[in-house]
């Protein structure tokens, strides 16, 4: 009702829910402008978010570019708070690490920035992916962000480039949503091992010990499961080691964000 009579406004009106990325390509290819910025529904920007992405895509080699994420109901739970860490962590050492490469592997989708050209190029082959036989509607995100990267484009982190994103505050749905995710990461990791040839070999290394670091965690606490169930021994050596992985990772992250709330991240 605000929006409506404005004229820098078109709001476009589906006739049904067809989920969004349909509803993401259906605005693609009614625009016209050099460059979309996609954001989610419960997502807020911070005032400077357009002006800094548009910005770095002023490099033409530059597909994409996502923004720094972060929990707008962070205090509103212990979960919330965790996530919001989470997100920190997923940024500023995941997205900015791979973005030394010119190859975050995942713009999210609260926020992120796409050159139209190179979006309209990939519609087709976004529009029509399958998973198992049936027309795939999820991890739409990282599925365009790889798309980016096979047609020979960077893609880009922004961390000043700050939005703020409703996150789940109740285990049922994080699970839900971590599932969602996960399946995402699996799936398109077999199109993401089709570019790491032409990338650096520390993607190579990030991509792998995203897809085997859950697998081996999960042996670790079979194993040590076990091992308890079998002999009545508790295999301290393999929690000491898990321990102290976990301790140093948030350790670092709080030295870099000068927060101490991030030692809390360990119960994560």
């Amino acid at each position: 009702e605000e929006y409506a009579g404005d004229p820098r406004f078109n709001f476009i009106v589906l006739p049904k829910n067809v989920g969004k990325r349909k509803a993401q390509i259906a605005a693609i290819r009614r625009s016209c402008g050099d460059l979309v910025l996609n954001v989610d529904s419960d997502t807020i920007l911070a005032p400077d978010v357009i002006t800094r992405l548009a910005l770095k895509m002023q490099d033409q080699a530059v597909g994409a570019a996502m923004g720094q994420l972060a929990a707008s109901n962070r205090t509103e739970t212990w979960l919330t708070r965790l996530i919001d860490m989470e997100y920190w962590l997923a940024c500023n050492e995941e997205r900015a690490a791979q973005a030394r490469f010119g190859a975050v592997m995942c713009c999210c989708g609260p926020c992120a920035m796409y050159r139209r050209s190179a979006l309209v190029s990939l519609l087709d082959q976004y529009e029509t992916q399958r998973f198992r036989g049936k027309p795939s509607d999820f991890g739409e995100d990282r599925h365009l962000t790889i798309l980016m990267l096979k047609a020979g484009f960077r893609t880009e982190y922004v961390p000043e480039a700050v939005a703020a994103t409703v996150v789940p505050n109740r285990m049922g749905p994080y699970l839900r949503q971590q599932l969602r995710w996960a399946r995402s990461t699996f799936r398109d990791t077999l199109l993401a091992f089709q570019l790491l040839r032409g990338l650096n070999i520390y993607l190579t290394l990030d991509v792998i010990g995203q897809n085997i670091g859950p697998l081996l965690l999960s042996l670790s606490l079979l194993a040590g499961l076990a091992q308890f169930v079998t002999t009545g021994t508790v295999p301290w050596t393999a929690c000491l080691t898990i321990a102290v992985m976990t301790m140093v990772r948030c350790s670092v992250a709080a030295f870099r964000a000068r927060q101490l709330r991030f030692l809390g991240f360990s119960l994560h």
